[in-house]
């Protein structure tokens, strides 16, 4: 089996903290015994369940192979591997499951090789085929840890991108919630698999019902943790805040994934906070009648009014204006019904007939705004963003939607590494100046954004460990094919 081939779970137990602005990487806890004592095992209990594997106890000598065990693992603290590694080998040849209650053996032997990989690039095959035998061993000897598979798809999708699939990777992190359940489940795996279940999704390659299934369990272990955790305990999980919900809006456009009451916590305050902008009537109304929320409950009765009130932008019927009015009005209706893709098709088939620039600029701003919020289709929402500025040159509005198309980027442009998904700020940051620098009625808008997000560019020592100078010019690919300025925090 050739490891370049075959290899798919190579992991790093120790890893620094990445944060990134929408997809941070959040380290994986290092599982360490509690004593250095002599004495490890302990006699088991009535009605404890011992890994089946070979332990201490099934050995010839186990009071032999507890002092090996010993020996390797304060060699291993002390950071002497070489010494540790043999010493390692002899353990878990004999006694892989150690006492039967711990997979220290198996976590500290990848860290080993790991560190053995790092030192040796070229010997990875031959180290690489070893690891996928620990991981497979580790997983038969603690069927009922969690930790195990999820670590090895975590290090698959963040230390070693590529040598798993994608398939591989969620049916891993799958299988940790399984063992786990929701209330335990490892808070380390939230991001990648949030991450793998959109692209699977969208790829036809989960069902509606998997993914909900996955999603679901997700959303309730990151609002369990926000909840109960307490000081510098948040930090893990407001990283993991900062990406999670945002990658899975993607299933916003998913029709019947979400119930009303999604909608409602997410949408309706921004509602109330801002109740005559017609962004956040026209988000809060299209959203919650998406998650099919009852026409005449109190909210949809308030967002109907004001949606109609205030932001029904509908010409009035002239026979000069011909059927462009026509077509903006069913557009609207469209819209009110909740059918976005039809409100689009509508609009935007009656613009070329809208013979002022100013008006048409309008108009493009909405069907840009419906591809963005409701669609979540930033490209196209660019178009027609784009179109937008060149018919008004004087509004910065289209900048500001670019902008957070930008900003919003992270989840679909980097990988949780940290920097792919940084380097969005930079154009984002481009596009907001360039709005207010030519419409001051939004420049307290965009300077807020800037602010917001300027600490979320990469760091010096990311840019510095790339090879780049701040101030030097960078492209941004992913969708957004952009050049900007270098800078940092």
């Amino acid at each position: 089996m050739h490891f370049l081939q075959s290899f798919r779970f190579l992991p790093a137990i120790i890893i620094t903290v990445l944060f990134a602005s929408c997809t941070p990487k959040v380290t994986a806890p290092v599982t360490t015994p509690a004593t250095t004592s002599t004495t490890v095992s302990k006699p088991q209990k009535p009605g404890e369940t011992l890994s089946p594997c070979d332990k201490f106890s099934d050995t010839p000598n186990p009071d032999q192979a507890e002092t090996d065990y010993v020996i390797y693992r304060q060699l291993f603290k002390a950071k002497e591997m070489t010494q540790a590694m043999a010493q390692w080998r002899k353990v878990y040849a004999a006694s892989p499951a150690a006492d039967g209650r711990r997979s220290t053996v198996f976590t500290d032997g990848i860290a080993m090789y790991n560190d053995l990989i790092q030192k040796n690039p070229e010997r990875k095959d031959a180290y690489g085929d070893t690891l996928l035998t620990i991981y497979a061993k580790a997983r038969e000897c603690y069927p009922g840890n969690g930790y195990m598979a999820a670590i090895q798809g975590f290090d698959s999708y963040y230390t070693y991108p590529g040598s798993a699939t994608d398939e591989e990777m969620f049916d891993l992190f799958k299988e940790s919630i399984e063992i786990d359940g929701q209330d335990k489940l490892q808070y380390f795996i939230i991001n990648p698999t949030a991450g793998l279940a959109v692209n699977l999704h969208r790829d036809g390659k989960i069902t509606d019902t998997e993914a909900k299934e996955v999603v679901s369990k997700l959303q309730y272990r990151l609002a369990k943790g926000l909840k109960e955790c307490k000081g510098s305990e948040c930090d893990p999980w407001n990283k993991i805040d900062a990406y999670a919900p945002s990658a899975l809006r993607y299933f916003e456009t998913v029709k019947g994934f979400y119930e009303c009451q999604y909608f409602v916590d997410r949408y309706l305050q921004n509602y109330k906070d801002n109740p005559d902008d017609c962004d956040a009537i026209t988000t809060a109304y299209s959203r919650l009648k998406f998650g099919g929320c009852a026409t005449d409950s109190p909210e949809m009765t308030e967002l109907k009014n004001a949606f109609t009130s205030k932001c029904r932008e509908t010409p009035a019927p002239s026979a000069a204006a011909g059927t462009w009015v026509a077509k903006v009005r069913a557009g609207y209706d469209a819209m009110e019904a909740g059918n976005s893709s039809e409100a689009v098709r509508l609009i935007s088939e009656a613009i070329p007939d809208i013979p002022e620039a100013e008006k048409k600029s309008r108009y493009q701003m909405v069907v840009a705004k419906i591809y963005y919020r409701d669609l979540r289709n930033f490209s196209q929402a660019r178009s027609f963003a784009r179109q937008a500025a060149q018919n008004d040159p004087t509004t910065g509005e289209p900048y500001m939607l670019i902008g957070t198309l930008y900003a919003s980027s992270g989840p679909l442009c980097g990988s949780g590494t940290g920097f792919n998904s940084q380097v969005v700020t930079w154009p984002a940051i481009d596009m907001w100046q360039r709005a207010k620098s030519i419409d001051s009625s939004v420049a307290g808008k965009a300077n807020k954004l800037i602010n917001q997000y300027s600490r979320f560019m990469p760091s010096k020592a990311d840019v510095f460990q790339r090879g780049l100078e701040v101030g030097g010019s960078y492209t941004v690919g992913c969708w957004i094919n952009e050049t900007t300025r270098i800078r940092t925090p």
